[in-house]
């Protein structure tokens, strides 16, 4: 932009995002028109545009509009916040729900349901879980979050820690509220609200200018701490501010949705094999994230053999499928 701002384009990754971006709307139109209660195609315009009435602007309005546009923000959320974690702790397998953040807000939400029932809502309990684990997090590794191995191995206390209360909660309850709460630990986009989705937007809109500040940073954080610091740059202070971001992305995420696994950590991957170029990857593993949400939740919607199951169910499906093939692919390699 004339000799002020200067963006770099691989052809690769503009044709990827592209394509990423082709494939989140062919799927989002399918979920908005697909099923007994599906909106037609030459209708869809008009129900889009806030024009349908009737049956039409009912299911748009209520049931699949906002459920939609909070499965792509948060899909967009945790794509990004896995890729920030990846890069700031250069581990391929990190994402936030590592270090116990998901775990947290299971424990908050059946916090809130049990103690606070009618007085809290799960949301809030989930969002305040979150940030007391991740506290926890940062006074118990003495370096707060600027050491990766002492990060991991914290959280994966603190996760155990708040998995446990989770279940003591879900063990206490009665059956029905029980049967709930489990829906939205696992992550879950059913009764979605568009004040959910303005909330998950919010947190992107507010997000995005700070990780386009930090991405040159992170991509030369990657290159070593030595060369980073040769180069101007400070890599902890990168680092710490990559993780914080982090956790606001999947915390804004948890808060309206639960906390959906595997997208933080299989998105940024599955953008960085697709290009095969380095880098972070930031907005690549977003629409990544978009996309496999999306797609999760058409599964949970239309699949008639498992209708009503959480996303998240589905979504630890893709992530376990990941690694899976991760495994195999490793193997054949010879480096495992």
């Amino acid at each position: 932009m004339g000799g002020v701002v200067a963006v770099p384009l691989r052809r690769v990754s503009l044709i990827t995002a592209v394509v990423l971006l082709v494939l989140t709307a062919a799927v989002a139109i399918v979920t908005l028109s697909l099923g007994r209660l599906g909106i037609p195609l030459a209708e869809l315009g008009e129900a889009v545009s806030g024009g349908a009435k009737g049956k039409n602007a009912f299911v748009f309005e209520r049931l699949r509009g906002p459920r939609l546009v909070v499965a792509l923000g948060t899909g967009c959320a945790l794509g990004l916040s896995g890729a920030l974690f990846q890069s700031a702790t250069r581990n391929p397998l990190g994402s936030p729900d590592v270090i116990g953040l998901g775990a947290g807000a299971g424990a908050g939400a059946a916090f809130a349901a049990l103690m606070l029932p009618g007085t809290v809502p799960v949301a809030v309990g989930a969002l305040v879980g979150g940030v007391l684990a991740m506290t926890l997090v940062y006074v118990s590794t003495g370096t707060g979050f600027r050491n990766p191995a002492r990060l991991v191995v914290a959280g994966i206390g603190v996760a155990a820690i708040c998995t446990a209360v989770t279940q003591y909660v879900v063990y206490a309850m009665e059956r029905d509220k029980a049967s709930a709460l489990m829906s939205y630990v696992n992550g879950s986009l059913s009764a979605r609200s568009w004040d959910d989705a303005t909330t998950i937007w919010l947190v992107m809109l507010c997000a995005a200018p700070l990780t386009a500040l930090i991405a040159r940073r992170l991509s030369i954080s990657e290159m070593g701490d030595d060369i980073a610091q040769g180069l101007g740059s400070n890599p902890k202070n990168t680092k710490t501010f990559a993780v914080v971001l982090a956790i606001v992305l999947s915390a804004g995420a948890v808060s309206v949705a639960g906390p959906i696994a595997f997208i933080a950590l299989t998105a940024p991957q599955i953008a960085k094999r697709i290009t095969r170029v380095p880098g972070p990857h930031l907005l690549l593993s977003a629409l990544t994230g978009a996309l496999l949400l999306v797609l999760a939740d058409l599964c949970a919607q239309q699949l008639p053999l498992f209708e009503n199951l959480p996303v998240g169910i589905y979504t630890m499906a893709i992530g376990g499928a990941y690694l899976g093939y991760l495994l195999v692919r490793e193997r054949r390699k010879g480096t495992l």
